[in-house]
């Protein structure tokens, strides 16, 4: 797969890269996202916040693009470098979304995956992406939602509704893990709108989950994978680096446990409807084209 050609990569291809993906709504980022920018090898792609460079990581594979990854968390940047040791076309910077290194129209399309609701000044943040994309560039961007389902992160849902408040830090900060916000729905857009961008589809999905799957998934099992202390085996199954599919076999621990998972994820949809909670909110936005006038605008919103 890796250096493909200028065709879209297939649904079929985006799949067997998250096939072992324990988090279904991060399942369906990825997803979402490749459909919405359609990574070519000729594409100049920036991913604002990579964290560990997985979406990098995952368009490489599949394609031949320029990359250029940005981490504020330099223990975060570290672990992206060496993932993606020996990339040629990809520069990973240590730095901040409000000063972004880069040229004025530099970059075709432009990833913003769970970043916003990290940074004080969203706006400010999607105005500096703007800047260095091209007229007519797009920008995915995904977002937690402020209703997300009770099961999701059934404490954090209960501290807010009982007492107005949520956990932000250590093994119980569920979906609030160090976000200065979640996202309604307006929010979301009037963000996207005032960093003079056009909102051209929109998504939001994972209503159904498996009771505490957010403190499961990252607040156990991401401390205890990256702490070293699983099997290797077990380890390989769930390393969101390993796009090749090679993921042990049914009795492995991880992958029971994804079974499981995945049954309570089954009538979940690509996009539901606005009246259910959902895990993520997700706009596809594009910059202007260098010949508009108008206002900022909705273009064209999904089903």
């Amino acid at each position: 797969m890796r250096g493909g050609g200028q065709g879209t990569p297939g649904p079929d291809a985006v799949a067997q890269m998250v096939r072992n993906e324990a988090d279904m709504a991060y399942r369906r980022r990825v997803q979402t996202i490749f459909e919405w920018l359609a990574p070519q090898d000729d594409d100049h792609i920036l991913d604002g916040g990579c964290g560990r460079g997985f979406y990098l990581k995952f368009i490489r594979h599949v394609c031949k693009a320029r990359l250029a990854g940005v981490e504020l968390e330099f223990p975060y940047l570290r672990i992206a470098r060496k993932a993606l040791a020996g990339e040629v076309h990809l520069t990973l910077v240590n730095g901040s979304l409000y000063d972004l290194p880069f040229p004025a129209e530099t970059f075709d399309k432009a990833i913003l995956s769970e970043v916003l609701e990290h940074v004080d000044d969203d706006v400010r943040a999607l105005q500096s992406v703007t800047r260095v994309l091209k007229p007519g560039g797009l920008i995915a961007i995904t977002v937690p939602n402020a209703d997300y389902p009770f099961w999701w992160d059934p404490i954090n849902k209960t501290l807010e509704a009982l007492f107005k408040t949520h956990i932000r830090h250590g093994l119980l900060a569920g979906i609030w893990a160090y976000h200065v916000r979640l996202y309604t729905r307006d929010q979301l857009r009037e963000a996207v709108l005032s960093a003079g961008l056009e909102i051209v589809e929109e998504r939001r999905f994972t209503h159904h989950c498996f009771p505490f799957i957010h403190n499961i998934v990252y607040g156990l099992g991401k401390t205890v994978l990256e702490a070293g202390l699983l099997p290797v085996g077990m380890a390989d199954a769930a390393d969101r680096h390993n796009v090749d599919g090679q993921r042990g076999g049914p009795l492995n621990p991880i992958n029971m446990g994804l079974r499981l998972f995945e049954w309570f994820d089954r009538n979940n949809l690509d996009h539901e409807p606005s009246d259910r909670s959902t895990v993520n909110l997700c706009i596809l936005a594009r910059k202007p084209a260098a010949d508009s006038n108008q206002e900022p605008t909705t273009v064209n919103l999904s089903r």
